[in-house]
């Protein structure tokens, strides 16, 4: 049985939050029940990841399955949930409280549907109460990214600051925006789609969404490595590969310097706007450390004139924000 911890314990909520899940119940800062284990499902493009944790943050049992093309994902998600709960003693099995599933792409929370998503390839799937009966318990669903800014936002490394902005870098380029102490959502539910803000619209690449030069076609894991090919002539595994080539590799340095400053131009509209007094890097390329880090920082020192310039620290979860959050917000039952 795998057991590590993830999370810490909850902040208390900013004054005046709105403690409710979806259709307006109200809830408590631990709903599920204190001694009650957690279930989080995580459904990528290509893997579903899942994890049983405590109260503690102690994680009870893990896994990972590929994610299959269209709705036969909704059946693996489902299957990976009952492999954890089979790894567990009947005791613990009992004290399953509330699970979550991230998806990607459009979800309906009010409604549980998946709307659409592309990677995966599914479209107004109705969740319904699918997984409540198979597993037994409360079953929430919400946006991927979503979550994941939200944890590294209340228990990462943007915890105890009010106005925060989350970045999540890898496949794509997306994150997070808290103001004030709330966490900004769209009448659609939407987390922020900053890979998408145009930045290079006369000669830029065109973008899967549709418009030239877009954020992710830059400063994407696979658009660093593209564009380091582009530069070199060498093909590379991936984005780790190119930021383990820095210093001492130029092509490395302008494929990350190009990356970086197509990132800092695409989020000075929301820095100007929100006045956020962190950015916090999560998703994979994360991992890349103070070689990405600082460069943004300096990046976006340069460019700001009339608004403090916030301070860039790397995420605490990294590329596991998403699974960590889940089961925190199937602890909390609310994005809070």
């Amino acid at each position: 049985m795998d057991t590590h911890r993830v999370g810490g314990s909850a902040p208390a909520p900013a004054p005046g939050a709105d403690c409710r899940g979806a259709g307006g119940r109200a809830l408590g800062s631990d709903p599920a029940g204190s001694d009650a284990l957690t279930l989080g499902l995580d459904v990528g493009g290509t893997t579903i990841k899942g994890e049983i944790a405590d109260a503690s943050g102690t994680i009870l049992a893990s896994g990972t399955v590929p994610t299959p093309r269209g709705e036969a994902a909704f059946e693996a998600m489902g299957d990976l949930g009952d492999s954890l709960l089979a790894e567990l003693p009947a005791d613990l099995r009992d004290r399953l409280g509330r699970a979550a599933v991230l998806l990607p792409g459009i979800v309906d929370t009010a409604r549980s549907i998946a709307v659409f998503s592309g990677n995966v390839g599914w479209r107004d799937v109705h969740v319904g109460d699918r997984f409540t009966r198979r597993w037994g318990v409360p079953v929430l669903i919400e946006h991927d990214v979503a979550v994941a800014g939200w944890a590294e936002w209340r228990f990462g490394a943007g915890r105890d600051h009010g106005d925060v902005l989350v970045i999540v870098l890898g496949t794509g380029v997306s994150g997070t925006l808290s103001a004030g102490g709330r966490l900004v959502r769209s009448a659609f539910g939407q987390a922020g789609e900053y890979g998408h803000i145009p930045v290079r619209s006369t000669d830029g690449l065109r973008c899967p969404c549709g418009n030239v030069g877009c954020v992710e076609t830059l400063a994407s894991a696979a658009a660093i490595a593209r564009n380091y090919a582009r530069l070199s002539g060498r093909e590379v595994s991936g984005a780790a590969e190119v930021f383990g080539r820095l210093p001492g590799d130029p092509d490395a340095a302008r494929a990350v310097d190009d990356a970086v400053a197509a990132l800092a131009d695409g989020l000075l509209g929301v820095v100007h706007a929100a006045c956020p007094e962190l950015v916090v890097l999560g998703g994979g390329l994360a991992g890349a450390g103070a070689a990405l880090s600082e460069r943004l920082q300096a990046a976006l020192a340069q460019r700001l004139r009339v608004v403090p310039v916030p301070k860039v620290v790397l995420g605490e979860f990294g590329a596991r924000a998403g699974l960590a959050g889940a089961t925190l917000f199937a602890r909390h039952g609310a994005l809070i």
